[in-house]
């Protein structure tokens, strides 16, 4: 017949994750006001640190699932989203590339992590590990679908 399906690769779930938080972003700009936030283009930068941040989520997910109650692994997912967050700002900082400033917000380190923000990437942690990693994890990729040829219709004139 073919091969079983398996299940998706790493560079595939990391794409999956880059997506999830891309969204996120501009969900979080409606909530706080923001003007325009579907006009305003996402960088490559926080693309690749929404993917590689989801990954390491994952990893979490899959070695905590057993061990820890979904309140401490959402914690654990909050300071894995603020680590993240904080270092690859401050890399892309360096370069001046970095598309957050919380400079504003009162409890801000560097202008790069808000802590005021802590309810929505706890929020949005819980809806990953419940509606993203746990369906992306069960996803199956399988032999690409072709449809079984058909013999075309003969069309000929019959009785003039």
């Amino acid at each position: 017949m073919g091969s079983p399906p398996e299940p998706l690769n790493q560079l595939c779930r990391t794409y999956i994750y880059a997506i999830h938080g891309y969204f996120l972003e501009k969900i979080l700009g409606v909530l706080v006001g923001e003007e325009s936030p579907f006009q305003r283009a996402g960088s490559l930068g926080s693309f690749l640190v929404y993917g590689c941040c989801g990954l390491s989520m994952e990893y979490i997910y899959l070695g905590l699932r057993n061990e820890c109650c979904l309140l401490t692994r959402c914690i654990l997912y909050v300071s894995c989203i603020y680590s993240w967050e904080f270092g690859a700002g401050g890399l892309l900082s360096l370069f001046g590339a970095c598309p957050w400033d919380y400079s504003e917000y009162s409890f801000n380190l560097l202008g790069l992590v808000a802590l005021e923000f802590f309810l929505f990437w706890f929020v949005g942690a819980l809806l990953l590990e419940k509606l993203v990693v746990c369906n992306t994890l069960r996803l199956l990729l399988g032999e690409a679908w072709k449809a079984k040829k058909k013999p075309m219709p003969k069309f000929a004139l019959k009785d003039d």
